[in-house]
């Protein structure tokens, strides 16, 4: 493992919390596949702060596709005790920002990168880097033109998100949004002749309360999930300018994360009922009184039928007869809607490490991560596919 050890090193180094561009640690992945014959393309975001990388070996085909992010977590307001973009072993642990989420992954397919340039391949290896995933796969979702005729039709996809190396066939997807509610100002000496748009704000929180109700006592159910139900969130609510003032502004920031049985579309149509049964009763007294829907963020969920040959390949690279489905979103999904078998699985615990302080990583996991990318690799080398 000396060689994913030493590329870890050198990521955890690179402070590629979303906020920040991305270029230095792209630079070094960059001029690293390059170096070992890997067919390596850009893929920069309109700002020129941040890119995506796509790298390729072997001759055409369909090939393998392994698929990472490269930007990290906030580290401000945690409590570490040692440098978090500074790689630290302690017996089986190695400490730092990324470890788990998802910088392990990424070290072990570069370490692979470099076995692959020894070898002759009889299918390609395929590699994907994103950018700012953890800010609701953003990037993935503005490269995926770009990326999609590049990658053909791989047989299978190995997103390398932390599963403790589990093969997990499903996440929820999610949508995030807006409420905008408008009421009137007015001197709070007279407020109940205004309308406050708290007050819509609260009436619709209280609708999207009673709308989660509905989802987990009559929605779709999935008890593979520790929450088996979509979800409704309320994030954020901000409203008003003073005391004195009733607000005529009101804003809720919420989400929902759903299992496919129950859809987006039917999710959002019932809150828009929800903002437009909230309105209703102040309408007679001020008419354009009414709460606006703006949904900015959204990313598909996952759902491998069971059965699929992408499981039984995964769980033969991964030595495992079982799957799981995890509770956080994913890439996967973006990769699932072109048509290519996908699956999540990688080192690191999300649930033990993930966004914490004091991230860490096990060298058994990485050791397993780099075990089950030597048989993808031996499958490529092997396969007349």
């Amino acid at each position: 493992m000396t060689q994913t050890l030493d590329i870890l090193d050198r990521l955890i180094g690179f402070n590629t919390v979303s906020a920040n561009s991305n270029l230095d640690i792209v630079d070094y992945i960059e001029d690293f596949l390059s170096a070992r014959g890997f067919v390596v393309s850009r893929i920069p975001d309109q700002s020129g702060r941040k890119a995506g990388l796509y790298a390729e070996k072997g001759p055409s085909g369909k090939g393998v596709l392994l698929s990472a992010h490269t930007d990290v977590v906030p580290v401000e307001g945690q409590d570490w005790s040692r440098d978090p973009f500074k790689l630290t072993r302690e017996g089986d642990k190695l400490f730092g920002r990324g470890t788990t989420d998802m910088k392990g992954y990424v070290a072990s397919v570069l370490a692979l990168a470099d076995r692959a340039s020894t070898v002759e391949l009889k299918e390609p290896l395929k590699i994907a880097f994103s950018y700012d995933e953890e800010v609701g796969c953003v990037g993935i979702r503005e490269m995926i033109d770009q990326l999609a005729p590049m990658l053909g039709s791989p047989r299978a996809c190995f997103v390398g998100e932390p599963t403790e190396m589990q093969v997990a066939v499903g996440h929820k997807g999610k949508a995030a949004l807006r409420a905008t509610c408008y009421g009137e100002n007015g001197h709070s000496a007279l407020a109940p002749q205004f309308v406050n748009a708290l007050h819509l704000a609260a009436d619709f929180t209280r609708g999207l309360r009673d709308l989660q109700t509905d989802l987990a006592m009559n929605g779709a159910q999935d008890e593979a999930y520790a929450v088996p139900y979509s979800t409704v969130h309320v994030g954020r609510l901000s409203g008003g300018m003073a005391l004195n003032i009733v607000p005529d502004l009101a804003e809720l920031v919420f989400e929902y994360r759903y299992l496919p049985a129950d859809r987006a579309d039917y999710i959002l149509a019932r809150i828009q009922d929800c903002a437009v049964q909230a309105a209703a009763p102040f309408k007679h007294s001020f008419a354009d009184a009414r709460i606006e829907i703006e949904q900015y963020n959204a990313y598909p969920g996952l759902d491998v039928q069971m059965g699929a040959p992408v499981i039984g390949l995964a769980q033969k690279m991964a030595q495992t007869n079982t799957t799981t489905k995890v509770a956080f979103g994913t890439e996967a999904g973006f990769f699932d809607d072109l048509g290519i078998p996908t699956v999540v699985c990688g080192p690191g615990s999300m649930e033990g490490q993930g966004h914490k302080p004091d991230e860490y990583i096990t060298l058994s996991q990485l050791s397993a991560c780099d075990d089950m990318l030597d048989r993808i690799l031996a499958e490529l080398c092997e396969s007349e596919a």
